[in-house]
């Protein structure tokens, strides 16, 4: 951690210890703006704490970096395998998704928006995974940022230290916007459609987002996949034709109901949208990606820079199964490994989400761990390498509406607009998953810029 990172921190949280009244004030002042808001994912208070992330700008450029040259390796990968059935193998690409991806969305990359899930500490950076398909927390952190701003201790920390807010949702359209001119041909003032299936947690960030794109001059509607018609070559709703579907419903669980969102999928299949994701961020989503990059069997397709990077900041991966691997140039038996090394290792699902199916070797007894291991060999898993995490002390409401100062596990999350950082937010947890689904909580950041 930066020397300003570390005494912004220290200087923020002291502002509310040595002040009761100020604490209160804090806690009232956002507990209401977060009602207001009605800030909740899943019906809970997404962010129930009264401090941001503060990152110093030394260290963000530092992460923005890493990422976007990162990202030159992970899109090499997605162009791949678009062509390349060995490649979809190893990723684990089902027969569906082999179908969705077939169709050429008519703009270029694999995943024009995307989200680096990571863990940066003193003397490292690691990614632990890469939400390709739908990244979500874009609006959620544009309006906790907005709402932090307000907060008088906020403005007292400002006339110590200068900070830069991030902006999300600008780089969120500018996106959709580009990926429809490319796909159009035309400056053609498209409307827009943000789809998922009813009834969700992350529905509260769609209203979000639908305001904010009102606002900004595009109308936009949200819809359930399965309400939508195709007639004449347009997808629409209720008489609301649709030229962009940014999309938030899972792979996944789209195919789950296939049937039923067949309109949707017509709509794709026939190039009558612009479909942003397209259904081919489903080649870099899967987590297997990481196998792929470090991998010893796909080492030809990276350049020495990329394997520099990839060394340093992705971890060890690989597919569960019986086989014979190379361990940071060492040869191993890859199930001996995984059993002998449990306390740094990690079993992961490909393809799920919410921190479901994962165990974690280093809280695991040997029989739990052998029984994982026989779990994973049975499904689609991964076998990945402990990183190193960081922790810091944030202010919490606790249910009975006390604050105490509790120490978290912090995952920042860089969020990628066609491959350039535009915007981060930072997820929160007491445990080693720090996940929102599986019931953490996130943050804003800001960058500490110097002092005043």
């Amino acid at each position: 951690m930066h020397d300003l990172e570390r005494e912004s921190i220290d200087y923020y949280n002291e502002l509310l210890q040595s002040s009761p009244e100020l604490l209160k004030s804090t806690k009232d002042d956002m507990w209401k703006q977060l009602n207001d808001v009605q800030f909740i994912f899943g019906g809970r208070m997404l962010s129930p704490y009264l401090r941001p992330h503060f990152i110093a700008r030394q260290d963000f450029d530092r992460v923005t970096q890493v990422c976007e040259e990162i990202w030159g390796a992970v899109l090499k990968v997605g162009d791949l395998a678009i062509a390349d059935p060995k490649l979809q193998d190893y990723l684990g690409l089902t027969e569906d998704e082999r179908r969705l991806i077939a169709t050429d969305p008519k703009f270029k990359g694999v995943s024009r928006l995307s989200r680096l899930d990571s863990f940066l500490t003193d003397d490292a950076l690691s990614f632990v995974e890469l939400n390709a398909e739908t990244p979500a927390g874009v609006a959620y952190a544009d309006v906790a940022s907005d709402i932090f701003l307000t907060l008088d201790v906020m403005k007292q920390f400002q006339n110590k230290f200068r900070i830069s807010r991030l902006d999300g949702l600008k780089h969120l359209l500018r996106v959709l916007l580009s990926a429809h001119t490319e796909f159009s041909g035309n400056g053609k003032h498209p409307q827009i459609a943000i789809v998922d299936y009813k009834g969700l947690p992350t529905a509260r960030e769609f209203e979000l987002i639908q305001d904010y794109f009102e606002q900004q001059g595009y109308k936009t509607i949200i819809a359930d996949p399965r309400e939508l018609e195709f007639s004449n070559g347009r997808l629409c709703k209720d008489g609301f034709d649709i030229d962009i579907v940014y999309k938030r419903v899972l792979v996944n669980e789209f195919l789950e109901k296939k049937d039923e969102c067949k309109n949707l999928l017509q709509a794709y299949e026939s190039n009558a949208i612009c479909m942003v994701n397209s259904f081919r961020g489903k080649l870099v989503h899967k987590k297997l990606l990481f196998g792929l990059l470090t991998d010893e069997q796909f080492a030809g397709f990276f350049t020495p820079r990329e394997h520099e990077l990839i060394t340093k900041h992705v971890p060890w991966t690989r597919r569960v199964e019986e086989r014979n691997t190379e361990h940071y140039g060492k040869k191993v038996d890859l199930l001996k490994f995984t059993r002998e090394y449990r306390d740094q290792l990690v079993l992961k699902p490909n393809d799920d989400y919410g921190g479901r199916g994962i165990y974690i070797g280093w809280e695991s007894s040997e029989s739990e761990w052998d029984a994982a291991i026989s779990i994973a060999l049975e499904g689609d898993y991964l076998v990945q390498e402990r990183v190193k995490t960081s922790r810091q002390v944030f202010p919490y409401i606790k249910d009975d509406g006390d604050v105490e100062f509790i120490e978290q596990l912090i995952d920042l999350d860089p969020l990628l607009y066609d491959g350039k950082v535009g915007s981060a937010f930072t997820r929160l947890s007491g445990s080693a998953l720090a996940n929102v689904t599986a019931g953490g909580g996130m943050v804003p950041v800001f960058i500490v810029e110097g002092k005043v």
